[in-house]
């Protein structure tokens, strides 16, 4: 039986697999630019269902500080993956993203005092050496790419962990509606200086969908954080992987070598190993403390 967190999980990873597909298919466009048209549609999708549902939109002044730091962190880090997602094969710049889990519970025992189990670390380790095996076959990664990928990673890690000081004290829709409001302005400016026009209804369709799908992944991958633990649930994020393979071959002919499907397997079971490690941990029974009569 899949927790809650874990369906929302597998949801969000889903939906944003689609997205990195359409992200891919307009390298033409400026990765600000494609979060540009993305955040419009979100942020009005979110407003008229906050409103709607008679939620205040702004959020609570305890959490406002968090919102922010969650959406100029996811902010930094989907610019730079956007980037990475236009000029590398589909299933390397996803496998390099993987990077996010492991920022994710290291900067969780610091930043929320989530500890890490030592078997966890293990399973950490695995799926990073997966993404070392792939970095170190795959010739069409530049040193710079790399450090891009390191980059969005972080910020992703520290976007997640801000999701989790937050708890339920916001509602899902909240944080994605403050995500769209601290980069649009910086979307807008950098549009307003360097715009390149969407050609035709390719372009047009291929940008809403992206706002569709983001608004499904972000709202998921909210509700997915906020319902479990940073390392089991960060952990999910590696099975787009799997997507990112089947879609990169049947969209855009991408293949790899024995070693780059070695270095993913390790990947894929890392996860594995690390989810089914949370789940028996989540299971245990808490021990029973008899109560000794005076």
């Amino acid at each position: 039986m899949l927790t809650p967190g874990v369906r929302y999980m597998l949801l969000s990873t889903l939906a944003f697999a689609l997205l990195n597909v359409c992200v891919k298919m307009l390298p033409h466009l400026p990765p600000l630019e494609i979060i540009f048209f993305r955040s419009v549609l979100s942020l009005a999708l979110s407003y008229g269902a906050l409103r709607q549902l008679r939620v205040r939109p702004w959020g609570e002044p305890g959490t406002r500080f968090y919102l922010v730091s969650r959406g100029a962190t996811g902010a930094l880090g989907l610019a730079l993956y956007f980037y990475t997602l236009q000029v590398l094969p589909l299933a390397s710049a996803v496998t390099l993203q993987y990077l996010a889990p492991i920022f994710t519970a290291i900067l969780g025992i610091f930043l929320v005092k989530e500890q890490v189990r030592p078997w966890q670390w293990v399973f950490f380790l695995v799926s990073f050496a997966g993404v070392v095996v792939v970095k170190g076959v795959d010739t069409r990664i530049a040193p710079l790419y790399l450090a891009l990928s390191v980059a969005s990673g972080l910020c992703a890690g520290l976007a997640y962990n801000a999701i989790r000081r937050l708890g339920n004290r916001a509602h899902p829709l909240v944080t994605v509606l403050y995500s769209q409001l601290v980069v649009l302005p910086f979307c807008a400016a950098y549009c307003l200086l360097r715009w390149t026009t969407p050609v035709g209804w390719h372009d047009w369709g291929l940008l809403l969908l992206i706002g569709l799908l983001t608004q499904v992944s972000q709202v998921y991958k909210t509700k997915a954080y906020q319902a479990g633990s940073l390392a089991s649930i960060s952990s999910l994020d590696y099975l787009g992987l799997v997507y990112a393979l089947g879609l990169g071959y049947t969209f855009f002919g991408e293949t790899f070598g024995l070693p780059s499907y070695l270095g993913m397997a390790l990947v894929l079971l890392g996860v594995a190993l690390n989810a089914a490690y949370a789940y028996r941990q989540a299971r245990r029974p808490l021990p029973v403390v008899e109560e000794i009569a005076a």
